[in-house]
């Protein structure tokens, strides 16, 4: 209701209610500029009116939230003690109680924010009092109930902040349980919010991950400005998963945002951690850049916690500079790790020590990272999981500076099983092959360690042994039955509609740019529910040398590795591992690559005589210079058998069949030997699917000739291939085919796609079959392509299959035209009826035109 002009207190009142929700909502210019107003109008204001007093109080404490965001903590300080000042010129009583206890909260949050903690929680512990005895007198008041919810979570928060988890989770769990019960849905969402961010600093990222996904659907539906915040932590949480470049482009989407929003804190906090994303992703210069503005917005906020811990990053990225570090570099990261101690910031001062040692080591100071090492806490757990890798891996490096190359390579191996323990905890086969970029360091320390050696037979071994610990590691589980619930089938609902739009106004030369934005927003959304899944499924151990030797019979195995720029090969055959060092990976990742786009040219079905000439005579000269580069050295070891390959980096685009050692040869393309011989297990389905999909010109006739050949297959005809109903036919299947436009997504590849009657069949889908079909045949473009991350973690199309369970997957690694797949495919299943395995099947098939038939065997092959 409109107050009368000759009422200032009342004019004050609507202006502090208006001011505390633009506040609530991020928009701090609007609110301090509304807050001053209404300390304007209070000048009209009798002095001795107590209710000016208390409207006067009220609007210096929102104020002070303010200010401190936007100006730094002195300011909201100077301002929260006036309104401390002004509480004596209240009467006793309840009141002058209730602004007492909003003080003491307000004072702990503003302390919380510059990591001042425990300070903060002594003021916060009289406003918790304060609120639980007024809800023990008033248990159903609303009112009560929203302030007592909300100092708990302040509380709960703070506790999480100083790894104090038990504290944590009874404060917000019990927030959380109040706010729900009494309706209260932002309230819910913020204590559920701050219950995942305890629950990350305590190591559980999958659970935090899952609160942080309910909490984001209730800000998205109540008050939207409030996910910028829940994004930051998000990201935090990503990048100790592993998943740095998906926490940088989250970052960079919210930025804008903040910035516009003026929120201090949030926007130095996202361009801290937007710097660590940088520094996983190598891109020192940006990582530098904005931890460097980071520092700088924290100092001037007064937030000398946070200004150390942008400090240290910065410190990082110089560390990761190659060459020989300098001394004065060293000595900047003993002093500010004294400095974070100082400021009480245990894991971060123990990690910067342990810097100091690495740099130290890198100096050829042993002595003095001996010395620097015995400072650091001797502690079960370091922090986050790359605080961990970096103890194992400064005390493998000292021990090599030692000379001693055992103990070196038992820090590795343990670190990395370290790493496997947390990566066992997880969901989805995105953080599944994320965490691995936290072991690639130890991985290659190992791996240069042996390859220092004599090739012998004994190194070769322990090369195939290091290979296997550190290399395609989401492939070694057996997949549990899916914990995801009807929401995420939602999400991806919602996604292949707007997909669909995307693609129909693509075609149409219509605007996309918000149809794209919405695509991205919605693979987002899907993203997150699978990320806090319950854990991908029971690990299996990595396979030794004997184990597959036992397993290829007439066959050889070749693993291709690769380190400080050469290849190498490990080759299991005939009973004997052997190792030899094939050349430069320079070559033979240009030759592949080159390969690739000449098949991916040669892939319409009416290119024109010439050109097809042109890019043939280019394709044959780059799979020879291939083959010479990677196969024609191991001749005499692997003979005329059948092969397994396990592939690095860019090897995983070759189509094998294509080279002349692999012309006719049965061969089967594995992510790692572990998978290979997890995937050599006894069929579990029955029967055959066929299906057809959309705007296939050679589809109808490829359909009908299989379905000749498998007399008692299935058939979905284009008009009845949904996505729900493939999926449902899928499940148990011993044998699909399906016959359906498909795309590699490599910026996201589980969102590569098969293109169905009703829209896009996603990756993300097929691994949570309940039983996934035995053996898949996906005749479409590029489905055998993978997005390689480290750890030569293969993810894409038909990796999601054999994740989830699929003994083989016949697929294309590059472009291939209808006509062709169909032919393919003809010969390709008239040899399966036959009796050939799917090795031998398809390399019968490639072989008639091998440029022209880019598939390839991956999985068993069996």
């Amino acid at each position: 209701m409109p107050q009368p002009p000759d009422d200032p207190v009342g004019v004050a009142r609507d202006l502090h209610r208006r001011g505390k929700a633009a506040a609530s909502a991020n928009r701090y210019p609007e609110a301090v500029r509304l807050l001053r107003a209404g300390l304007d109008a209070l000048a009209g204001a009798g002095p001795d009116r107590v209710d000016a007093r208390e409207v006067r109080i009220r609007l210096l404490i929102t104020l002070s939230f303010c200010v401190a965001e936007t100006r730094g903590l002195d300011e909201g300080l100077r301002q929260l003690n006036t309104a401390r000042d002004g509480l004596g010129g209240l009467p006793p009583g309840p009141l002058r109680e209730e602004l007492e206890s909003l003080v003491n909260g307000v004072q702990g949050v503003l302390l919380f924010r510059v990591g001042r903690i425990e300070e903060g929680i002594a003021f916060v512990d009289l406003d918790v009092a304060y609120h639980e005895r007024r809800f023990a007198a008033s248990p159903g008041d609303p009112a009560v109930v929203n302030s007592l919810v909300v100092t708990l979570s302040n509380r709960g928060n703070a506790y999480g902040e100083i790894h104090r988890f038990d504290e944590a989770a009874r404060d917000l769990d019990r927030a959380a349980a109040l706010a729900s019960r009494f309706g209260m849905p932002m309230r819910t969402a913020i204590a559920t919010h701050a219950l995942g961010n305890a629950l990350q600093r305590a190591g559980d990222i999958t659970g935090a991950l899952r609160r942080y996904a309910v909490a984001a659907r209730i800000f998205a539906d109540v008050e939207p400005s409030l996910l910028g915040r829940l994004r930051i932590d998000q990201a935090e949480a990503l990048i100790s998963a592993g998943l740095a470049e998906e926490a940088g482009r989250q970052l960079d989407s919210v930025l804008p945002g903040l910035r516009a929003q003026r929120a201090g804190q949030d926007i130095a906090e996202a361009e801290l951690y937007r710097a660590i994303a940088a520094l996983h992703e190598g891109d020192l210069a940006l990582a530098q850049r904005l931890a460097g503005a980071a520092r700088r917005r924290l100092v001037r906020r007064g937030s000398p916690g946070w200004a150390a811990i942008a400090a240290l990053v910065t410190l990082r990225a110089r560390a990761q500079r190659p060459g020989r570090p300098p001394a004065g570099l060293v000595r900047q990261v003993a002093a500010l790790a004294a400095e974070l101690g100082a400021l009480r910031l245990d894991g971060h001062a123990a990690f910067a020590q342990t810097l100091a040692a690495l740099l130290h080591v890198r100096r050829g100071e042993t002595g003095d990272a001996v010395a620097a090492l015995r400072a650091v806490p001797s502690r079960r757990r370091l922090g986050p999981i790359d605080h961990q890798m970096l103890l194992r891996l400064t005390r493998a490096e000292l021990a090599l500076a030692q000379g001693d190359q055992r103990a070196a390579l038992a820090q590795a191996r343990t670190g990395l099983a370290e790493l496997g323990r947390i990566r066992d905890r997880f969901g989805g086969l995105d953080l599944l092959s994320g965490t691995s970029a936290h072991g690639r360091e130890l991985g290659e320390l190992a791996i240069r360690q042996v390859l220092s050696g004599a090739d012998s037979p004994a190194n070769a071994r322990r090369l195939f042994t290091w290979l296997e610990r550190t290399r395609a590691q989401l492939y070694r589980y057996d997949p549990v039955e899916s914990t995801m619930d009807g929401e995420f089938a939602e999400r991806i609902a919602e996604l292949r509609v707007l997909n669909r739009a995307l693609l129909r106004a693509r075609l149409d030369g219509l605007p996309t740019a918000d149809l794209a934005a919405r695509c991205a927003a919605g693979r987002q959304a899907a993203m997150q529910l699978e990320w806090s899944a319950g854990p991908w499924g029971t690990p299996r151990p990595v396979a030794t040398a004997d184990e597959v030797l036992a397993r290829l019979g007439d066959r050889a195995l070749v693993d291709f590795a690769a380190s400080d720029g050469a290849l190498v090969a490990v080759v299991l055959a005939g009973g004997r591992v052997r190792m030899v060092r094939i050349g430069g990976l320079a070559e033979a990742t240009e030759s592949a690559r080159r390969l690739h786009a000449d098949l991916n040219a040669l892939a319409p079905d009416q290119l024109p005589a010439p050109l097809a000439a042109v890019v043939t005579a280019s394709a044959r000269r780059e799979a020879v210079r291939l083959d010479d580069a990677l196969l024609r050295p191991l001749r005499g070891l692997i003979g005329d058998r059948d092969l397994v390959v396990v592939p690095t980096g860019v090897l995983h685009v070759v189509p094998w069949g294509v080279l002349p050692t692999c012309a006719g040869r049965p061969t089967t393309v594995a992510p790692s030997a572990t998978a290979w011989l997890s995937a050599c297990r006894p069929d579990k389905g029955s029967g055959v699917l066929l299906v057809r999909g959309p705007e296939l010109t050679a589809a109808p006739g490829e359909i009908d000739r299989l379905a000749v050949l498998h007399r008692n297959a299935k058939v979905l005809d284009e008009d009845e291939a949904t996505v729900d109903r493939v999926l449902s036919m899928l499940d148990g299947a011993a044998l699909a085919h399906i016959a359906a436009h498909g795309e590699h997504e490599p910026e996201n590849a589980l969102f590569s796609r098969l293109e169905l009657v009703d829209g896009a069949l996603f990756a993300h889908e097929l691994g949570r079959l309940q039983r996934t079909p035995d053996h898949v045949v996906l005749a479409a473009c590029e489905l055998a392509l993978n997005r390689v991350r480290p750890g030569d973690e293969p993810l894409g199309f038909a990796g999601a299959l054999l994740a989830g369970g699929a003994r083989t997957v016949i697929a294309a690694s590059s472009r291939v035209g209808d006509r062709s797949a169909a032919a393919a495919m003809a010969d390709y299943h008239r040899a399966l009826t036959g009796g050939a395995a799917p090795a031998l099947a398809l390399a019968e098939s490639v072989a008639v035109d091998p440029l022209r038939r880019p598939f390839v065997c991956v999985g068993s092959g069996d």
